[in-house]
């Protein structure tokens, strides 16, 4: 059996102070019924992405998602967390339920409300997500711990810092033409390779433009059956996907080969039987610009320490080969942890569909997302299609 994303929704991201979890939750829950024109009484499962963590009172929400239609009452619904993968591992365990023949239409959502707690509170739950009695029981942050990361690289592969200010540069413009991104303006790379008042240096090499944003927001994909297609208006196809994990504790890895997405990408590729080279274009997981640069490494988009050839080149820019993050990605879309993965999801979907606006990569026919939980630890990649 295959699966295919028939309808998909996705709200703002970015500081939504009126809105709560259960508003984003129903909001785009019944918007991607109705753009893939289900009924809500016929849906097997929903699976919902959401980190929480203590970003909101509410750590049994599944059947929030009940909520945004009468219709939907009875329907198993389910959370599913894995740190800031949390929406590609709701959008996969859906892929499962519908191939083991289980279900034939499901819902996922992605969800996170991050803005009501202050910003050192958020740092402490984001951490949370790491090794704790390793890393952040000594004080370890994520942003620390890419800051780390990125030394690593400069080291061995001499100061890239104007690299990753370029891939900065080239996400915020992206971010432009994304109607639902946080962060709509073009920075640009001056700006962006430059230690200020605006832009301070948070750790190690990374400024605040390296680091992507603390979001509220909320996407959604209704999955089916490739059997159930005949009145579906258009239909996204998952060629191939994977998961990849790895040990949780930075100690027992070297973080800085990205063993853990280079594995993925190795076997959705091989399963998809394609290459990288084929991809019209790829989303990937920039938390922070040193891990979009090492996934143009784990992607086979460059060799260890070369991924900035593929900025300077154009490949990884609009027009480009191979353009990455047209939505501006993690770094000027936001990143509301459970929602990314579905998001990205969801934004692949358009562009294949030809529905992305002015977000459009001309000619797509083959994308890649990869979302990513940790410092590469849960790492998912899909391969998607057009199939309708």
């Amino acid at each position: 059996m295959g699966v295919c994303i028939i309808g998909w929704a996705h709200s703002p991201f970015g500081r939504l102070d009126g809105t709560d979890l259960e508003a984003l939750i129903g909001g785009v829950s019944r918007d991607a019924l109705a753009h893939a024109g289900v009924d809500p009484a016929d849906v097997d499962g929903i699976w919902l992405g959401h980190l929480n963590g203590g970003f909101v009172p509410d750590i049994f929400c599944s059947s929030l998602v009940l909520q945004a239609d009468p219709r939907l009452r009875w329907c198993p619904a389910t959370r599913v967390e894995n740190a800031c993968a949390s929406g590609a591992a709701a959008v996969f365990a859906a892929c499962d339920a519908i191939e083991s023949g289980r279900a034939g239409f499901a819902l996922v959502v992605g969800a996170e409300k991050m803005t009501a707690v202050s910003g050192p509170e958020v740092t402490r739950i984001l951490g949370s997500a790491s090794y704790v009695r390793e890393e952040a029981a000594h004080g370890m942050t994520f942003p620390g711990l890419f800051g780390e990361l990125a030394t690593a690289y400069f080291q061995c592969y001499g100061d890239h810092a104007a690299t990753l200010a370029r891939i900065a540069a080239k996400n915020h413009a992206n971010g432009v033409r994304n109607p639902w991104a946080q962060m709509r303006k073009d920075l640009g790379f001056e700006f962006c390779n430059s230690v200020s008042e605006r832009n301070p240096r948070i750790a190690g090499p990374l400024r605040k433009t390296d680091c992507s944003l603390v979001s509220d927001g909320a996407a959604a994909l209704v999955l089916a059956d490739d059997a159930l297609l005949a009145d579906a208006r258009r239909a996204i196809r998952f060629r191939a996907r994977a998961q990849v994990n790895d040990f949780l504790p930075i100690s027992r890895r070297d973080v800085l080969s990205f063993e853990g997405p280079r594995r993925a990408w190795g076997t959705a590729l091989t399963g998809a039987g394609c290459r990288v080279t084929d991809l019209s274009f790829a989303e990937v997981h920039d938390c922070f610009t040193i891990a979009e640069l090492l996934s143009y490494e784990a992607m086979g988009l460059a060799r260890p320490g070369r991924g900035a050839d593929r900025l300077a080149d154009g490949t990884v820019y609009p027009g480009g080969a191979l353009p990455v993050n047209a939505s501006g990605g993690l770094k000027a879309k936001g990143h509301p942890i459970g929602a990314t993965g579905v998001s990205m999801h969801v934004l692949a979907a358009m562009q294949l569909a030809g529905e992305a606006g002015d977000m459009q990569v001309e000619g797509a026919r083959l994308g890649g997302v990869f979302n990513m939980g940790g410092a590469a630890v849960a790492n998912y990649v899909s391969i998607l299609e057009r199939h309708k």
